[in-house]
């Protein structure tokens, strides 16, 4: 393709044909980032009619607790109601549109619309219109209840979303993903031990997919986070992450999962001998570690290596990522704008002491990392948005050497800062932007 003819791409509306021009077997056109037309469609077609991560199930774990949560730019409202169920709506007032629910979260029996009033219960149904002997029978033969996306599922706690009815079960799209988020799980005391607590929330002025792109990457380690492995190395001779100096020779692999999901797995070399003795030091190591010792006895060494992260990168198309012990979500806003949100986790089957360890090494990352990365996302926008004649984002390392390889367990696997993981979700973005999906919220009345 021409250098004339790329000009031409740039400034051209996007046609049904011109997806395999804009995604390249190992390059991406800058319009994927910077484009509203694109944005916009990607929430249909890559949030709205695919699953989407909402809410973990212990974050509302009373019945009539709420949280918010989005598919994409949609809000939604999560309830567990009266019974214990899982309920789903929009934030989206039947009558005039104005959001029912201004809290992020809490406990409430219903949500009052705060313009004129309409009522409805925790599990979206309306039951309460001031002054309804104005509207006639063709207003009460309407359904008028906050609307409910097509499909909900739970998977060991974690609650998906999609407004698609032809989306396949949760299971089938999570794929061979799930043997890495039971591992992760399992490394976090199993589903009926975690629970998810606090998040440090970000803002950036970057598209949803530079942060996506990172998630997978272990390139950028030593150079965007040279100042971290720098000030470990001198202060404690080393530590978490060194083993990325010489990435592509370390044990660490980096593999393409089904669906466009993938995981960078630094087990071999993070958890090889004990994660938490290369650790880099928390406030009150000592004083816990020796806390540990003397309460868990011969199971201390297990306990304190459960206080690190799992040593994955797990990534589950399109928005959520379980790094370490942390689960982080990714929120579009708009073509240019992006919230990340981290919450910690916590286990419920240990006391107080270690779970305040938890809380010190999810500290470390991302207060000591993420600042790093939330520079590099926003500076590739700029580049991207004031540069249109340099059109391309390159996806190309390892795509020539031979050394993604197809493993014996079908998984295609390689060094760990391959693009594999780039060139594998575009997969997934393209076949779904092509797509014209069925998307439906249903406002009818509950049984």
């Amino acid at each position: 393709m021409t250098n004339a003819k790329l000009s031409v791409i740039s400034r051209l509306p996007v046609s049904a044909g011109a997806w395999d021009d804009l995604v390249q077997p190992d390059r991406v056109h800058r319009r994927l980032y910077t484009d509203d037309g694109i944005f916009a469609r990607e929430m249909d077609n890559i949030y709205a009619a695919t699953w989407v991560y909402l809410v973990h199930e212990s974050e509302i774990p009373e019945p009539n607790d709420f949280k918010q949560a989005w598919i994409g730019v949609r809000e939604l409202i999560v309830t567990r109601d009266e019974e214990g169920a899982i309920r789903v709506f929009s934030n989206r007032c039947s009558h005039r549109g104005a959001s029912v629910c201004r809290e992020h979260r809490g406990n409430a029996t219903d949500f009052t619309c705060p313009y004129h009033g309409w009522r409805f219960d925790n599990r979206g149904q309306l039951f309460g219109v001031p002054g309804k002997n104005a509207y006639g029978s063709g207003f009460k033969g309407r359904d008028m209840h906050l609307a409910r996306p097509a499909q909900v599922a739970s998977y060991k706690g974690f609650v998906f979303a999609t407004l698609n009815p032809d989306a396949p079960p949760l299971e089938e799209h999570l794929g061979n993903a799930r043997r890495y988020l039971d591992a992760w799980i399992d490394h976090n005391g199993g589903a009926a031990n975690l629970r998810l607590v606090g998040a440090q929330r970000f803002r950036l002025s970057c598209n949803w997919k530079l942060v996506w792109d990172n998630a997978g990457d272990g390139y950028h380690v030593p150079f965007s986070h040279q100042s971290l492995l720098m000030m470990t190395n001198e202060r404690y001779g080393g530590g978490d992450m060194a083993y990325f100096a010489d990435a592509d020779r370390s044990k660490m692999s980096n593999s393409a999962l089904d669906n466009g999901h993938s995981v960078i797995d630094q087990r071999p070399e993070m958890h090889g001998e004990s994660a938490w003795k290369q650790q880099r030091p928390q406030p009150g190591r000592e004083p816990y570690e020796n806390y540990v010792a003397a309460t868990y006895g011969e199971q201390a060494q297990r306990v304190l290596d459960t206080t690190v992260g799992a040593g994955m990168n797990l990534n589950i198309f399109p928005n959520l990522a379980l790094i370490g012990n942390q689960v982080q979500v990714i929120q579009p806003q708009a073509a240019a704008v992006t919230g990340v949100y981290w919450y910690a986790t916590q286990r419920k089957d240990v006391d107080a002491e270690v779970n305040t360890l938890r809380l010190r090494t999810q500290e470390d990352f991302p207060v000591m990392g993420e600042m790093d990365d939330a520079a590099n996302f926003e500076e590739c926008q700029r580049g991207l948005a004031n540069s249109p004649e340099d059109e391309w984002v390159d996806m190309s390392r390892h795509y020539e050497t031979g050394k993604d390889v197809l493993a014996e367990d079908g998984i295609v696997r390689g060094p760990v800062t391959t693009d594999l993981h780039m060139r594998n979700y575009y997969a997934q973005w393209k076949r779904l932007m092509k797509d014209e999906p069925t998307l439906i919220m249903s406002k009818g009345k509950l049984a």
